[in-house]
């Protein structure tokens, strides 16, 4: 017969096996789409103040600088162009305008199983920006970020739970020819992984190309009208209330050829933005809603994601500043002006201003993180592996990243009380003639992989378990992980013909 100790070291170890076993869909205790929403930063007559700001706001000083098209739909549509060249926003235009958009946009995966719905609290995160450096942890420096560093990081995604969407995280600075680079990107992308990917336009005659790209490997126009499987992330504004005019024409381009679009405004918090979270949040919403008008008066019913980012700014020094309280408050009071309004939004949360992936970044990234999901934003973008205030993007912070969306996506997931989760049984059972403790009750076995997240890198050893492991340190486990990743064949690889056939269209950078 074994030994007590003996049984005790095989149950645990087969409980430490069946922990590092993949958890079936039914129950994995965290997932995309998860109701957030129980967070509210603004009352609600906080939130009717900043509505009808923001319409007075459109109404009375509206927005210049729209390209000649857009002023023609825009006026076609009832906004009207002042002497001043600015188009003004009648409140009944915008107004008639949310009621009438596309309420519940689906951004589509390659694979269908990656499919995100955006309507309500469903919460999702993913990447986003567009860093200009790879951070170098070990060296402790930062590099150019070139293409096979984007591919990377679209192949580490692809095998992360938690990272449910790949918005481009960095800018291919090895391809000095623009219309190259947004194509090697797409390329890059969406040879890495099978989620949605969101994608930049530098110039409006690169849509057509890469559009005809992504028919290519969606299998003709018509698989891809069905299932778009690639956004435009469109910064369609220049903060303060001015169209970006190239990226206007953009958007009209995207739109037209069935690729949904993310309306972004990115104003700075006491720069290019009121220096109050109020008034940020106030001209974010204006100017979203503007799009939101364009949208739907090039095609009615459009798919649109509200992207309100307005950004903090450290006002002792004049930098950006995105891992503080108050961007996550800002990113909060967005969400809760997308619910208002019941339209699919997103905005930025969990990037740090650390230049490494240390304690300060790990607090600066979980704040945004948390508050983001708990308020139900639909997209929270860059949530994993940017740092430096968006100058700089991390691998093993995009792995470390993943866990600590984890724990976030366990705050959202909130508290469920049941009659079986309030345990009343257990604890007689337990405290009348029982053990005295819950460690090998049946209802503890059964909910330990569906209640509880599990950290893949984050260490929960004694000191004593630590010192025998030889002390792993963090990063050096984020780094093999990763090398164990672009070890193996990308799953999301094109298959030899079709990549072939592409490579024969356009000119690919990308040595895969």
């Amino acid at each position: 017969m074994s030994s007590p100790s003996a049984r005790r070291s095989g149950g645990r170890a087969a409980r430490k096996a069946m922990r590092a076993a993949p958890l079936t869909d039914d129950i994995r205790p965290v997932r995309a789409g998860m109701e957030g929403g129980t967070l509210r930063v603004l009352s609600e007559a906080d939130v009717l103040r900043i509505h009808n700001a923001a319409l007075n706001a459109l109404e009375t000083i509206g927005l210049a600088d729209a390209p000649p098209s857009g002023v023609d739909c825009l006026t076609k549509a009832g906004a009207i162009l002042g002497d001043d060249g600015r188009l003004r926003f009648p409140r009944a235009l915008v107004e008639d305008t949310i009621a009438m958009a596309n309420k519940s946009v689906t951004l589509h995966g390659r694979d269908p199983k990656h499919d995100m719905q955006l309507s309500g609290n469903r919460v999702h995160y993913g990447t986003a920006g567009a860093a200009v450096h790879l951070v170098d942890v070990h060296g402790r420096e930062y590099r150019d970020s070139t293409v096979q560093d984007l591919h990377d990081a679209a192949r580490i995604a692809d095998t992360l739970d938690n990272i449910h969407f790949l918005q481009r995280p960095m800018v291919c600075r090895d391809i000095p020819d623009n219309r190259e680079m947004d194509l090697n990107s797409i390329y890059a992308c969406c040879a890495g992984t099978t989620k949605h990917v969101g994608v930049s336009f530098t110039e409006p005659g690169f849509v057509a190309p890469a559009i005809e790209m992504l028919h290519m490997i969606a299998g003709g126009e018509d698989k891809w009208r069905e299932r778009p499987f690639v956004s435009n992330s469109n910064c369609f504004v220049v903060p303060p209330m001015k169209f970006a005019t190239e990226s206007c024409e953009v958007m009209e381009e995207c739109i037209k050829h069935g690729m949904p679009v993310l309306l972004l405004s990115a104003g700075m918090a006491g720069a290019t933005a009121p220096s109050t979270v109020a008034g940020a949040i106030v001209q974010a919403t204006a100017e979203v809603l503007a799009g939101l008008v364009y949208v739907n008066a090039v095609k009615p019913g459009a798919p649109a994601i509200i992207g309100t980012w307005p950004f903090g700014l450290d006002l002792r020094t004049g930098a950006m500043s995105v891992g503080s309280g108050e961007q996550a408050l800002l990113t909060a009071g967005c969400a809760q002006m997308h619910k208002f309004y019941g339209l699919p939004g997103g905005a930025a949360a969990g990037a740090s201003d650390s230049k490494l992936p240390d304690m300060q970044a790990g607090w600066e990234q979980m704040c945004s993180n948390v508050m983001a999901g708990l308020s139900g934003l639909n997209m929270v973008y860059e949530a994993a592996g940017m740092h430096a205030s968006l100058l700089g993007f991390c691998h093993e912070s995009l792995i470390l990243g993943d866990d600590i969306i984890g724990q976030a996506q366990r705050c959202v997931r909130g508290i469920e009380v049941t009659d079986e989760t309030l345990a009343l049984d257990q604890i007689a059972e337990v405290c009348m003639g029982g053990p005295g403790h819950y460690l090998g009750t049946s209802q503890t076995l059964s909910r330990m992989q569906a209640d509880y997240v599990y950290p893949a890198l984050g260490d929960r050893t004694s000191p004593k378990e630590w010192a025998e492991l030889e002390k792993p340190d963090l990063l050096e486990k984020a780094t093999a992980r990763k090398e164990a990743i672009l070890a193996e064949r990308s799953t999301a690889a094109f298959d030899p013909e079709l990549d072939a056939a592409i490579r024969a269209a356009f000119n690919i950078h990308l040595n895969v």
